[in-house]
């Protein structure tokens, strides 16, 4: 099986607020074309154009509706690999294709390794493997390495290219393992996330909670407003726990 770094330099993840995030599903279309020709290329779809489509996604954006009545919300879930500090699939991973990077902490897939057994996308909990049927290997997000390293772009462009196309600014991307970076005080600001704590994964991505709702009190006339307390961490009655709830179905 294949052993983890002790420590890594860095911890270069994802934070996704879905208080703005609108379900556009450009995030997942800008990782599909970016990646189509990149580190993981191809990206292969089957049957496209048909009832059925189905194919190869490192994003992939749900919708779910949350609560009953007057208290319905509609939250749009992107979803991609989280990039755990303790990772199972890749202390599963019988051959080694499966690794985490000392450097900055991003967890890969080395396609020429890579025997498909599929063990890594029975460890996830978080559903991030995709297996590719043409190549036969396993494959997810990779945080656009090929891209945030590149010096050949401008360097406001180094970003995943998910962060770049997001047209409410709902996703960011930087330095978690730094508690002074802007994205780590961010998550600080709006208390910040992680799916499933529970299972010891580590995840580094996190997720910032919608902001609870301004709603209308009486009928007075007055346009008068209150604010729902502020959620805190997952719990009974939250969204938190709710969103806990789903995912371990």
């Amino acid at each position: 099986m294949t052993s983890l770094p002790k420590s890594t330099e860095k911890k270069l993840g994802l934070v996704t607020d879905l208080d703005i995030c609108v379900g556009c599903h450009a995030c997942a279309v800008s990782c599909k074309e970016w990646n189509a020709g990149g580190h993981s290329a191809p990206l292969t779809d089957t049957n496209a154009y048909a009832a059925d489509p189905h194919g190869v996604w490192f994003n992939r954006v749900h919708v779910y509706e949350t609560d009953d009545g007057e208290n319905t919300r509609t939250v749009n879930f992107p979803r991609s690999c989280l990039h755990c500090e303790e990772p199972a699939c890749v202390t599963v991973c019988p051959t080694g294709a499966s690794y985490k990077r000392e450097e900055d902490g991003i967890v890969l897939v080395d396609a020429e390794k890579c025997i498909g057994c599929k063990l890594c996308s029975w460890a996830c909990p978080y559903g991030a493997r995709e297996y590719d049927q043409d190549d036969g290997v396993m494959k997810k997000c990779t945080l656009c390495v090929d891209r945030i390293y590149n010096e050949k772009i401008e360097e406001a462009e180094r970003v995943p290219a998910c962060v770049k196309a997001c047209p409410a600014g709902a996703r960011h991307f930087g330095d978690l393992g730094d508690p002074e970076s802007d994205i780590s005080k961010l998550v600080d600001q709006r208390d910040g996330y992680a799916l499933m704590p529970e299972m010891d994964y580590k995840p580094v991505n996190r997720y910032l909670p919608p902001r609870p709702r301004k709603v209308s009190v009486g009928d007075t006339g007055a346009g008068a407003e209150i604010t729902v307390a502020k959620e805190a961490q997952p719990g009974e009655g939250t969204f938190l726990g709710w969103l806990d709830k789903v995912l371990t179905r």
